[in-house]
């Protein structure tokens, strides 16, 4: 079983930037990709980010390519999501998730993934 539990959520001013982490333990056996979904108040929970085990393919959503930035430390079998440029429809709770069994092709849908964390609250004000 694998636990993850994101971090660095909080209540910012619209222009500047957040640096979000997710930690994971118990860590499965084989490379797994990992990714970044969102959901804001009363709407679908939505892709945000992705990023392979060795971190040399990268996935965004068009509405934060150019803002944020994902990676990873598999060192410390953690993630990160450095968001720039924050904007108020950048509210939401960020989700991190881990695609173990899920197939490849779906990294950046919701279906791909097996494990999700608890969320972790971002609120850009304007």
């Amino acid at each position: 079983q694998v636990q993850l539990v994101e971090s660095g959520g909080r209540l910012v001013q619209a222009g500047t930037s957040l640096r979000l982490s997710c930690a994971a333990s118990g860590r499965p056996g084989g490379r797994y990709s990992m990714g970044w979904f969102r959901q804001a108040p009363g709407k679908g929970r939505e892709f945000v980010a992705a990023i392979t085990w060795s971190g040399s393919s990268t996935y965004y959503a068009d509405s934060v390519k150019g803002r944020f930035s994902i990676s990873r430390d598999n060192a410390k079998n953690t993630m990160y999501l450095q968001m720039n440029s924050l904007k108020p429809e950048d509210t939401a709770v960020y989700f991190c998730s881990v695609q173990v069994y899920g197939p490849p092709d779906a990294i950046t849908a919701e279906r791909g993934y097996d494990y999700w964390g608890q969320g972790t609250q971002v609120i850009v004000s304007s």
